[in-house]
């Protein structure tokens, strides 16, 4: 990647520091010391200093914050108004996850103001800078939460009933960080601000890693879903309990992982059962019950509809074998979405008017603005991951290539900044609400 500019040396000298200073600031919230990973979960003490992060580095730069009625968190730059460009990302991580993924975005936007007023540029229109809120649903399981709700995309009364581990629901979770819950939902005031949303994201995958490149522009965000698997049985004693008196729900679970590997193979797509809930979770006491989330993704929609209807009927017949109960329910699923066109469009020209070559790729991974794709034009820039690995204390991405996409976001932002927005689209409410 080349920038064809005078004191281009310089300017990535001053960026690459600015970069390190204010990166190096958020480094250490809700990270843990023993594994490196991340533990920033919504709602939560470590996700309140994530917030006064953002409000600090906001008002360094004289931006005025804003906090909508879904807790997402708004920087300003210019009066806030309809038509705005906006980017960012969110700050929250999976569990034990990595440093880029989200946060990233967040950064690469407060300096690309940094670097567009440096520069001298008179915006035509506002810019915000957006913090999403449980963009991970490692809380509350359910994933791009905040633009969910702001999209219509969740029904607000559903989306305030979930409850993470410790029973603890979103709603009462919210009032006690101090946001009023009744206030949820959808929140066409705020979509109108959005002429056009552009995110910068850490690539999660080796398409650019095994290119030249270290920028590339999104495509399309590939069909995916999450299905909540429970099996109940009896729980009794390890050790005085015959196996043939036992039923134990973690037989049929063991046995629908393993279909869940094969059916992925068989239909070219990847499932996981990555997080599992046992009951009462003694080692010395069989379950009575065993809760298991199965991500599903894939190329093709209806392919991934009928995977997960074959791992049912497999864990229905195991489940039956074994006097267990099993019930499947859908909590998300996303169809395809493919970015919008002539905003993508826009985003390569003037990257290659800026001598920035990127590569057009899609992702399996989901993201906030595959969620406000459905409502306003959107469109996503991804940074060289040199490993693919992400949702793990290894996620990395050079500092380098870190500083690479804070550039090319600038060039972006610049020409929607400075330019006619001919981009913006007819585009409805969603028609599936994710449940």
């Amino acid at each position: 990647m080349a920038l064809a500019r005078s004191g281009a040396t310089v300017e990535r000298d001053r960026l690459r520091a600015s970069f390190d200073g204010v990166w190096g600031d958020l480094a250490g919230v809700g990270r843990d010391p023993r594994s490196g990973g991340y533990d920033r979960f919504s709602w939560t003490g470590v996700d309140l200093g994530l917030r006064e992060w953002f409000v600090a580095e906001a008002t360094r730069r004289g931006l005025e914050v804003e906090v909508d009625r879904n807790g997402n968190q708004w920087a300003w730059w210019g009066a806030p108004a309809d038509g705005a460009v906006v980017t960012g990302s969110h700050l929250d991580s999976v569990p034990g996850g990595g440093a880029f993924d989200g946060p990233l975005g967040v950064v690469s936007a407060l300096l690309a103001v940094d670097a567009l007023r440096a520069s001298g540029l008179a915006p035509e229109r506002p810019l915000a800078v957006v913090n999403f809120v449980e963009e991970e649903g490692a809380r509350f399981g359910l994933a791009c939460l905040g633009s969910r709700l702001m999209t219509g995309a969740v029904d607000a009364g559903h989306a305030l009933s979930l409850t993470d581990d410790d029973g603890t629901s979103l709603a009462d979770a919210m009032s006690a960080a101090g946001h009023a819950p009744e206030h949820v939902g959808l929140d066409e005031a705020a979509l109108a601000r959005i002429g056009v949303f552009v995110e910068l994201h850490v690539e999660q995958g080796v398409h650019l890693a095994l290119g030249e490149e270290s920028v590339g522009v999104a495509s399309a965000i590939l069909p995916h879903g999450r299905w909540h698997f429970c099996f109940e049985g009896e729980g009794n004693h390890a050790g005085t309990t015959r196996l043939v008196d036992r039923h134990d729900p973690m037989l049929p679970f063991a046995e629908a992982v393993g279909a869940a590997r094969r059916l992925a193979d068989e239909a070219q797509a990847v499932t996981t059962f990555g997080r599992v809930r046992v009951d009462p979770n003694g080692t010395n006491a069989i379950p009575s019950r065993v809760d298991a989330w199965l991500d599903a993704r894939g190329a093709d929609e209806v392919g991934i509809v009928r995977l997960v209807d074959d791992l049912r009927r497999v864990a229905e017949e195991a489940a039956a074998g074994h006097g267990v109960r099993l019930t499947v329910t859908n909590d998300s699923f996303t169809p395809v979405v493919e970015f919008d066109a002539s905003l993508s469009d826009r985003l390569r020209s003037s990257l290659g008017a800026a001598s920035i070559a990127a590569p057009t790729l899609p992702t399996a991974a989901g993201h906030d603005a595959g969620i406000l794709a459905a409502r306003v034009p959107t469109a996503m820039l991804f940074v060289r991951n040199p490993t693919g690995i992400s949702h793990s204390p290894h996620e990395h991405a050079d500092a380098s290539d870190c500083v690479d996409g804070v550039e090319a976001l600038t060039v972006v932002l610049r020409d929607l900044l400075t330019e006619s927005l001919e981009v913006v689209s007819d585009r409805g409410v969603p028609a599936e609400a994710a449940r």
